[in-house]
């Protein structure tokens, strides 16, 4: 299996990766949506009536890779379900529509037979990403009044597997 590139190479909120071309048709963004990892975006029990709001807001703007809100929302998922049972709504706000594209290149012996350079170095699609801004809710958690102290140490504890420094808001 491939290894992960770093993030520090898609971290940055830049220019969406669209082709642009003078020819009409090639203007279009090929390879396909690749696998997302993130399979739920609403956990617990959504249709009751909870008097308190947690957030997790981020800090600064940046692109957010599914996997790092997968793994998010699957530790907080967990500490919720062994606190409260199903008595919470947990909802991730952001959907990583951007997708990431990398150029392989070949390095070590036998790399003249793979590599092209910077030539056709459109990329192909390795992952998705959401695009976030500061301020911007990534993770809302409904409970009741009683459990908010439970509720901030889930998002407190998503907080650590996502790349940027976070704020958890109470309402």
């Amino acid at each position: 299996m491939a290894k992960l590139r770093k993030f520090v190479a898609y971290q940055n909120l830049e220019r969406p990766y669209t082709r642009i071309s003078k020819y009409t048709k090639k203007n279009y963004v090929r390879g396909g949506f690749p696998h997302m990892k993130i399979i739920k975006f609403d956990m617990g029990t959504a249709n009751k009536d909870y008097t308190a709001v947690v957030k997790l807001n981020v800090c600064k703007s940046m692109n957010i890779r599914h996997n790092s809100l997968e793994s998010a929302r699957l530790i907080s998922n967990r500490f919720l379900e062994k606190n409260l049972g199903k008595n919470f709504h947990l909802r991730v706000k952001v959907y990583p529509f951007h997708v990431l594209r990398e150029n392989p290149l070949a390095s070590g012996a036998g790399a003249d037979r793979m590599s092209t350079g910077m030539k056709k170095s459109y990329g192909k699609s390795i992952g998705c990403a959401a695009r976030v801004s500061e301020g911007q809710t990534v993770m809302e958690l409904r409970v009741d009044k009683e459990h908010i102290k439970v509720g901030k140490e889930a998002l407190s504890r998503s907080a650590t597997k996502l790349p940027c420094t976070c704020k958890v808001v109470a309402q």
